[in-house]
């Protein structure tokens, strides 16, 4: 007999996820994800002017800000054949690296910490032993003994007061938390600054993009014009200022997140066999440095893995009928091609019919449709997503970049290679990954300055702006790699407007309900064969979940017509194993 134990609402993510586990003897043995919202985008930009479809579907998340206005333009693009000048290409990069920077640091630090750090044991750590371990492993300044005293004393004042504020509904104290007093108190100090930072980082969108979120894109390029000499536009102090703030987020990566990372890790590494999952990963490639057509130029390249086999790397087309997305376990009309079939988002529909039971409710007849999120497949295959398949196709494709970054973390940790398919594996290749997009991200800073050093201020490319010039019909594809994983937008235009849309997010192939065939999704897959040491605190499940760093208002959105959402663990019925 197993026990079924439902997460819902799982926290500390972006959107509604439930999870249903069963466990027998201590270990999970079935799982499935499903999210309870809706959002139905792509049927709101239907018979809209192409040109302006960025700034709707942009508005899927507020996350993610800027991805999705990039993959659409690149979509729009791709339809009409614009190529941007290099100028946009590098902008468009500096601002997606920041975002990488931002996101994967606020997620480490406010999101999944919270998962291995102890706040309340932070309380037992002597500051002089806590900043002799912050000098050892970084130069960071606010190191000082009398700076993690002070920090000691903010988190007493919560403790005392009864209210812990940003650190509630936390397992403090759970048997799996394992760091030191002072390994602890480190982290919660740097928990509070990288609020402070995270702040700062962001503006880099609001200068080229005009604000942050949702920061303005333009299809054929980007709409800040370069005026080095003259107020307005980008003025040569402006770009001056985006410099500083990419070096000032390189440093705190550097001397706080990356070496933070390696701290916690080190005494967890036990998680380095937890989580593994299918096996399988997609990359879409992403940074370009040669403009996009030219995929071989990418920073990250493009690849499939299939069954952790990293000697042979399979291409990802776009184009072909290898991409389907299927309904038969999400809350969707059938297809008419049938229940069990697939479609290839060119050719998608978004079609929403709820059959799910009537909430509140116990559980989910997980027998028949079971979640608002489609199931996306490669050739069929269920695939992972994200940073740590980014670096997988990277390492596999032999980056000698990739290969050192990886190489050098598995080191210090003193850890297999296998130890990167798994819980801890996520966790730290989306920190491996961003010591790396905050080097290239520079890179792209200088080839911009270089190039407007040399005259070269062009920042868009208008030849096919108007309807006039396209074709009667057309279809395009853009992709990219946000930073939770491989992301893509197609379109389809019929006479200027709008004529079919489809997103398929990280999110999407990540938190899938099960396909036709049976096979269970990333999360799904992953939390098989997870330990679980307390049912009635199952922080386990947390962790590996919280290791993909869900973003579900991207896959789905929308709220009941109260807004009120019921936080809770519950054991329910048993049921056969």
């Amino acid at each position: 007999m197993a026990n079924r134990i439902v997460v819902d609402p799982v926290t500390r993510i972006e959107g509604h996820l439930r999870i249903e586990a069963e466990i027998k003897d201590g270990i999970i043995v079935d799982a499935f994800s499903s999210s309870t919202m809706v959002r139905g985008i792509e049927n709101i930009v239907k018979g809209r002017d192409p040109r302006d479809v960025w700034a709707f579907v942009q508005r899927t998340c507020g996350v993610c800000t800027t991805v999705h206005a990039l993959a659409s333009v690149r979509a729009v693009e791709d339809a009409l054949g614009i190529a941007v000048p290099q100028n946009a290409e590098m902008v468009r990069n500096i601002m997606e690296g920041a975002l990488y920077m931002h996101d994967h640091a606020v997620h480490f630090y406010h999101l999944h910490a919270l998962d291995w750090v102890d706040v309340v044991n932070a309380l037992k750590a002597d500051p002089k032993k806590t900043s002799e371990l912050a000098q050892s492993i970084s130069k960071w300044p606010k190191s000082s003994p009398g700076y993690f005293s002070d920090i000691q004393k903010r988190i007493q004042k919560f403790v005392e007061s009864g209210q812990l504020g940003i650190f509630a509904n936390g397992y403090w104290g759970h048997p799996q938390m394992k760091l030191p007093a002072e390994v602890n108190l480190l982290g919660v100090a740097h928990y509070l600054e990288a609020l402070e930072w995270q702040k700062e980082i962001v503006k880099v969108h609001t200068i080229f993009g005009g604000k942050n979120p949702h920061p303005n894109y333009l299809v054929g390029g980007m709409a800040c014009a370069i005026n080095t000499e003259n107020p307005g536009g980008l003025t040569a102090e402006r770009l001056a200022y985006v410099g500083q703030l990419l070096q000032d987020g390189k440093e705190f990566i550097e001397q706080v997140y990356i070496p933070d990372l390696l701290a916690i890790a080190s005494f967890y590494k036990d998680w380095g066999a937890i989580g593994k999952g299918f096996g399988n990963y997609m990359s879409y490639g992403d940074f370009p440095t040669n403009g996009y057509a030219d995929i071989s130029n990418f920073k990250f390249p493009q690849g499939v893995i299939i069954g952790r086999d990293l000697s042979k790397i399979h291409d990802v087309d776009h184009r072909n009928g290898d991409i389907e997305e299927f309904v038969n376990n999400s809350w969707y009309d059938n297809y008419a091609e049938g229940k069990d079939t697939g479609k290839h988002p060119w050719e998608g529909e978004t079609n929403i019919k709820y059959s799910g039971p009537k909430p509140p409710y116990t559980h989910l007849n997980v027998e028949e449709k079971y979640s608002f999120i489609k199931t996306p497949r490669w050739k069929g295959m269920p695939m992972e997503v994200g940073p740590l398949a980014r670096l997988l196709v990277g390492y596999g494709r032999g980056n000698k970049e990739i290969q050192d970054a990886v190489n050098g973390a598995l080191s210090h940790l003193n850890v297999p290679v296998d130890a990167l398919f798994s819980t801890l594996g996520r966790t730290a290749a989306r920190g491996i990954e961003t010591q790396l997009v905050a080097n290239w991200t520079m890179e792209f800073y200088n080839t911009l300055m270089n190039n407007i050093k040399n005259g070269d201020e062009r920042m868009a490319n208008m030849e096919s702006w108007d309807p006039i010039t396209w074709a009667a019909e057309s279809k395009g594809v853009g992709f990219m790699e946000a930073p939770r994983g491989a992301l893509a937008h197609w379109i389809k235009i019929k006479d200027g407007k709008t004529e079919n849309y489809q997103q398929v997010v990280p999110s999407t192939w990540n938190a899938s309900p099960r396909d036709p065939k049976g096979q269970r999704s990333a999360y799904e897959s992953a939390l098989i064969g997870t330990p679980v040491a307390d049912p009635e605190l199952p922080l386990e499940i947390i962790r590996t979940i919280h290791s993909f760093d869900p973003c579900l208002a991207c896959a789905v959105h929308l709220y009941d017509e109260h807004g009120n959402h019921i936080s809770k663990v519950q054991n329910i019925a048993s049921c056969e194993s």
